[in-house]
Formats: structure tokens, sequence, C-alpha cells
């Protein structure tokens, strides 16, 4: 059988379609393969982000600026020194991009400036700190990028 220029064009197209295809289905349900939006609440957390904004602002005017380091024991979150630490309240959210599975949130219940985060609960890699935090009836919000 003889096989013309036009019948091994078509041939073809069919072969990469096919080839395409494949890996499309093997993406989709391979439970490997996880592509969730970011978080499961994107849209909702869309509609909150203003109000992050303004309370990062809020911080900033008052002077009420967070800090991170990181130390052998793990992370230390800093607050302020003009504040009395027992009326600091709200969470801190530990956020890994690469795996969901590793988020993880901790309240804050200071008795000093500071909060340690061990090192334990924090594998290498990139890391998206959040704290939501109140002092005297007003709402703060800090955000930060970390790689450790």
């Amino acid at each position: 059988m003889k096989i013309n220029w036009g019948t091994g064009i078509v041939i073809a197209f069919v072969l990469f379609i096919s080839f395409i295809l494949f890996f499309v289905v093997k993406m989709n349900t391979n439970k490997q393969y996880e592509h969730d939006l970011v978080s499961k609440d994107y849209y909702k957390k869309e509609l909150e982000y203003q109000e992050k904004i303004n309370k990062a602002k809020k911080a900033s005017d008052k002077g009420y600026q967070l800090s991170t380091l990181q130390t052998d024991e793990g992370l230390v979150v800093t607050f302020p020194k003009g504040i009395i630490p027992e009326k600091v309240s709200g969470e801190i959210f530990m956020y890994r991009p690469s795996n969901k599975l590793l988020d993880f949130t901790a309240p804050i219940q200071l008795t000093e400036h500071d909060i340690l985060i061990p090192i334990s609960k924090l594998p290498d890699g990139r890391w998206n700190i959040e704290v939501d935090w109140s002092y005297a009836n007003e709402n703060f919000y800090y955000k930060s990028e970390l790689n450790l």
C-alpha cells in the first residue's frame, strides 16, 4: 500500500493530537499532580484583601511593625516594644506555597514581645507568614515572604 503526502500529514496530525490528549488526561486524573487554586476560598479571600491592606496601613501609621528573624531554634516573630504583650491577641498563619499540607495556624499568646515558631514545623523552603493581630481594640495585619 502506498501512502501519499496528504495521508502522511493527516496521520502525523492524528498521532500528535493523540499524544497531547494522552498527557492532558493523565495530568487531570492523576492525584499526584494537584493543581488547586492557591487556596480553597480564593475568591472570598480576594474580597477581604482591602481590609487587610487597611489593617497593614494602620499598623504602619502607628509604628506597630513586626519583624521576623530566623534562628537555630526556629522563626522568631517580634512585636513592637511599645505595647503590653499580654493585651495582644490574634493568630499567625504560615503558608507553604508548594505544599498545602504543611500550612498551619498558631494562636498568639505573648508573655514577652517575641513568639517562637519551632524549626521542626518549618522545613526548608519558601514560606509566607501572615499575622492577623489586635491590640487595644484595634486590628492590625502583617505579611511577609520568607526563605528558610
